[in-house]
């Protein structure tokens, strides 16, 4: 039996490593783009920057320390130069496609940072495993900007893992609905009508704003804004806005909220402030050919008509009247119930006179 050479002995007392075997290995150099490991092989095993992670530009003595111990798996056990090279991210990588696999079969909910926005979706990384979240499954609403996720963590769900294919898809859409269900659920248990009630703004239209009440969206219609007039909703609320409502009507799934609180009704004492034959003043909010209608305050207008604006013959009230223009007015008719007021300015101007007629009488 011949000896064996001292080179012989030392390559026995190292182990064999084959191609696509798993090692553990200590680091004992790291640059910023590749980590030399003692693997216990004969030869040194080094993983580039690009088999460490699919992050670009990293600097991997920020992420890596000497006498950190970590496995890979061997990919050749020589590079043509003696060197076994090894890769960190595909070993990370498989066993990530299990951790998924096992959340695709259990539907379980995990959390991802979002290290791309593509254009047709996000990609998000477990374990160097990328996740694709089409844009259709972001949201339960239409995203016109996903650059808003960029870097975010976020929740999700696997819906379809096809490794092989490299076809693995989340769907955070499914949670959002779900979890608006059990919000919506709950807040149909505890609301009723009259319930009082802060919301946020949103949605404006030009026939009213939908507010977010927790849960479910409830309508503020336009003619519910205020006790007065509301030409404009955008001019009034702001997306965002935070705003006290009541709940006027539920119809099913239907909201219908009122920001007229009874308390706040301009007509609670009009009986007695409106009463004929008092004088007010007002300002002209709009006119017609037959008259104008004056705002006595927000939500109680009254009827000047055009007969009753001058002791002289007006054609049309835009003839001497002008739209914001205060008036005084003596109140000649009130109908609380049908809620109508009329005016009259000729009638003041008559007593005036004959006032001043009078004057003159016992003057004289």
């Amino acid at each position: 039996m011949s000896e064996m050479s001292f080179e012989q002995m030392l390559d026995e007392s190292f182990k064999t490593i084959r191609n696509g075997e798993v090692v553990e290995g200590t680091v004992i150099d790291v640059k910023p783009d590749e980590i030399i490991l003692n693997i216990g092989y004969k030869s040194d095993g080094i993983i580039t920057r690009n088999e460490y992670t699919n992050e670009p530009n990293v600097d991997l003595t920020t992420v890596v320390s000497v006498g950190d111990t970590m496995e890979s798996k061997v990919l050749k056990v020589n590079d043509g130069e003696g060197q076994v090279m090894l890769t960190y991210k595909r070993l990370a990588a498989e066993k990530g496609n299990k951790k998924l696999e096992e959340a695709f079969n259990n539907q379980e909910v995990l959390t991802a940072k979002v290290v791309q926005v593509l254009e047709g979706g996000l990609s998000v990384v477990i374990d160097e495993a990328r996740i694709f979240i089409p844009a259709s499954l972001v949201s339960d609403t239409y995203e016109k900007d996903l650059g808003k996720y960029k870097d975010q963590e976020i929740e999700f769900v696997i819906t379809e893992f096809n490794p092989r294919r490299r076809r693995i898809i989340g769907d955070r859409k499914q949670l959002l609905l779900a979890k608006k269900e059990e919000l919506q659920k709950a807040l149909f248990e505890r609301i009723s009508v009259g319930d009082v009630l802060e919301g946020t703004v949103k949605n404006i239209t030009d026939f009213g704003a939908f507010i977010d009440l927790g849960g479910a969206d409830g309508l503020l219609h336009i003619s519910e804004m205020s006790w007065g007039r509301v030409e404009n909703p955008k001019k009034v609320f702001k997306v965002g806005d935070v705003v006290k409502v009541f709940i006027k009507d539920i119809n099913e799934r239907k909201i219908a909220l009122s920001m007229k609180f009874e308390d706040e009704n301009p007509w609670k004492d009009a009986a007695e402030k409106y009463a004929v034959g008092n004088i007010v003043t007002g300002v002209v909010a709009r006119m017609t050919d037959f008259g104008a209608f004056v705002e006595l305050a927000p939500g109680v207008d009254a009827l000047l008509h055009v007969s009753q604006i001058s002791r002289e013959h007006v054609e049309k009230p835009a003839d001497v009247l002008n739209i914001g223009q205060e008036i005084e007015a003596k109140i000649v008719d009130f109908n609380e119930e049908e809620k109508k007021i009329s005016l009259s300015i000729k009638v003041l101007l008559n007593e005036a006179e004959d006032a001043q007629e009078e004057e003159e009488n016992v003057e004289e």
